[in-house]
């Protein structure tokens, strides 16, 4: 049984391996390609997005493609399914440090800390905060309420904030898709950690914008294209909503010269939370350990994708 994996990963998982494999390293997406054609599983994630792709739909001959990556986007999901390819994600895997982001953003956004911090570097001293926010007694309304929102959901509950998740079942007292939009003006924080699929592109535009409560946040930590873009800058320009905490955007660089960059009231990362972490290696490498045996073992894995919803 061939397997093509990342060289980097080796002094972490080689010894843990199942006996029988084949076993094929690569350092570049150049070797990956070259060596995926006739492989059974394959884990390929690469720097680049693109690269990963272009590489698993190599894989025609593929039983089982990994990856560490909670989203599934930069993979023809189409195309493995006609394969019958398994695909298993990484959802989980970065859901701590992706859910302490989004409270860091929220926090950053009460109490306007990027403005602190710009003042600081203009060595000034004001006699107010730039932020008077509190998130105690506020509503937090977050559309997708799987691993990442719940643990999001969690944390703010600590802070006493009132949260709302969204689901597609609407379980244990969440909304449904075809309810939170009639909701979203009740509440102070608008949180976005939904997969992103077909259905939940450009979600957020003109009309769920203009819907929010004015004053309150959007706080993006899923994917930029959830978000139509020129309708956000046009409700931070005008002030119709408080400010956006952005982790992602659309596209991936934003280029220098994207309008976003100088939208008012936003504050940008450039999708680091789930790489903050010092755990972002080991917690992957465990999960692909486990699942590699199971694979072996003709056992159902973890964290096995359903290609017809996207996650």
């Amino acid at each position: 049984m061939k397997a093509v994996l990342p060289a980097l990963a080796r002094p972490l998982i080689e010894a843990q391996l199942p006996a029988g494999l084949d076993l094929h390293w690569f350092a570049s997406h150049e070797e990956a390609e070259a060596m995926i054609a006739d492989a059974d599983l394959a884990w390929v994630d690469m720097r680049r997005p693109e690269w990963t792709g272009a590489t698993a739909a190599k894989g025609a001959k593929l039983k089982w493609l990994s990856t560490i990556y909670a989203g599934i986007d930069a993979f023809d999901t189409d195309l493995l399914r006609q394969r019958g390819t398994i695909l298993t994600n990484g959802v989980g895997i970065n859901a701590i440090p992706v859910a302490e982001y989004a409270v860091l953003g929220m926090l950053a956004a009460a109490k306007r800390f990027d403005a602190v911090v710009r003042m600081a570097d203009r060595h000034e001293w004001p006699a107010a905060a730039p932020g008077v926010s509190e998130l105690y007694q506020s509503r937090a309304l977050i559309v997708g309420y799987g691993t990442i929102g719940r643990l999001i959901g969690e944390r703010l509950q600590a802070f006493g904030v009132e949260v709302t998740g969204v689901t597609r079942s609407g379980r244990d007292g969440t909304l449904t898709p075809d309810q939170w939009r009639a909701r979203v003006g009740d509440h102070d924080w608008l949180i976005l950690a939904a997969p992103s699929t077909a259905d939940t592109n450009a979600m957020i535009g003109a009309a769920e914008l203009s819907a929010m409560k004015l004053g309150a946040w959007l706080i993006n930590i899923a994917r930029g294209d959830m978000v139509d873009q020129p309708a956000l800058i046009a409700a931070l320009e005008s002030r119709r909503i408080g400010g956006a905490f952005l982790d992602v955007t659309d596209p991936e660089p934003l280029p220098p010269e994207h309008p976003l960059w100088g939208a008012p009231n936003t504050i940008h990362s450039m999708h680091l939370s789930g790489r903050s972490t010092s755990r972002m290696f080991t917690r992957p490498t465990a999960l692909f350990i486990e699942n590699v045996h199971l694979f072996v073992a003709g056992k159902p894995m973890r964290n096995m994708v359903d290609l017809d919803v996207g996650y």
